[in-house]
């Protein structure tokens, strides 16, 4: 079944660790076995065999850096300690999409509606050969740091960005994570251009308080790309019922992280990986649909590589692959082929129709 995740941090691991992912995950394990990378990031969990093999036809790529304070450790290499250098950072991840689809004719970079449909047919095609299938790039910026004012929005756009999370930790944009606070002036101003473009707002990492402001004053489409209901993950991190409703009613949709930490209370990094199933992660898809009531407002956004891997994923995952294991899963709750389908593409294919110019 076609897989649309809505979170992984490619260009991240690509200019931090050298990653290579034209290389499948066990090659990339291979020439990493000998490194320190797996210390600093886990096993990787992806590859472009995988994706294929996973029918992943479009992911959500990310642009993503941390503030120097909350820089994930000393061989963080994208950390910023200004807005500047979040520019040079986030622009260098941009322009490594831009020269993936140079070096890979079977990816794409997704930034009007017509690309979207190219890539969607070599999966629906049933004339298709393996070779012909496309993997498309939606860039997302995790954080807007990288953007020095909010008019300068225009010009990201122009370089193929669709869409903006308006923090990570915090940022002068919004309160975040790790930094609870509003939406600020400028935050406001930058979801004003946004909206002029028709971008798509990403919710998730923002503090409470910013949540709902978001929810409440951004006209244009919003998501959650990568965040799990508060029931599994239960700090400002996750979203309370509260928050999943209202980004229900805005027709928003919430993507479930597979990551352990993510899906069992006082889970660790370091402790087996066996202690979570991978049946968790079908329950926290199955709960924003019993909140929300249907299955239109729920997919998968796996965070992939992003600060964790093989080691703290639930048991069951190997690569990206392995998500095509939720299907039986959530057919043994209830779910039909058709539900699933939403679940696992059409829901996000619907909000990227909303955000993408013809």
């Amino acid at each position: 079944m076609l897989l649309v995740d809505a979170h992984e941090d490619i260009a991240w691991n690509i200019l931090t660790f050298n990653r290579d992912y034209r290389w499948s995950a066990a090659e990339i394990r291979q020439r990493e076995a000998n490194s320190e990378t797996p210390s600093h990031n886990g096993n990787t969990l992806l590859g472009k065999e995988n994706w294929l093999q996973g029918q992943v036809g479009i992911i959500f790529a990310t642009l993503f850096a941390a503030p120097v304070k909350f820089a994930l450790g000393g061989w963080d290499t994208q950390a910023y300690n200004d807005t500047k250098e979040a520019h040079q950072h986030l622009s260098a991840q941009l322009d490594v999409y831009h020269k993936l689809v140079d070096q890979d004719s079977q990816f794409r970079l997704i930034d009007v509606e017509s690309t979207l449909n190219t890539v969607l047919h070599t999966w629906t095609d049933p004339q298709a050969d393996a070779e012909d299938r496309l993997i498309g790039l939606v860039a997302l910026m995790e954080g807007a740091d990288a953007i020095r004012a909010p008019e300068e929005v225009y010009e990201w756009y122009e370089r193929g960005l669709r869409i903006i999370g308006l923090a990570w930790s915090g940022s002068r944009y919004a309160g975040g994570t790790q930094q609870p606070g509003p939406i600020t002036s400028e935050g406001f101003e930058l979801m004003e251009s946004m909206l002029d473009l028709g971008m798509l707002l990403d919710l998730s990492h923002l503090s409470e308080e910013a949540y709902f402001q978001a929810v409440e004053r951004y006209e244009g489409q919003i998501i959650a790309s990568h965040s799990n209901p508060r029931r599994f993950l239960p700090t400002v991190r996750g979203l309370s019922d509260e928050m999943i409703q209202l980004l229900a009613e805005r027709d928003g949709v919430v993507g479930i992280v597979p990551y352990n930490r993510f899906l069992k209370p006082g889970w660790q990094n370091g402790d087996p990986r066996e202690q979570v199933a991978l049946d968790e992660v079908a329950a926290a898809i199955d709960h924003v649909c019993q909140i929300t009531g249907n299955a239109y407002h729920v997919g998968i956004g796996t965070d992939f590589d992003g600060g964790f891997g093989l080691e703290s994923v639930p048991d069951g995952i190997v690569t990206i692959s392995d998500i095509q294991k939720l299907i039986p899963l959530l057919k043994e709750r209830g779910y039909d082929d058709s539900q699933i389908a939403d679940i696992f593409a059409n829901n996000w294919i619907r909000m990227l129709r909303t955000g993408l110019p013809d």
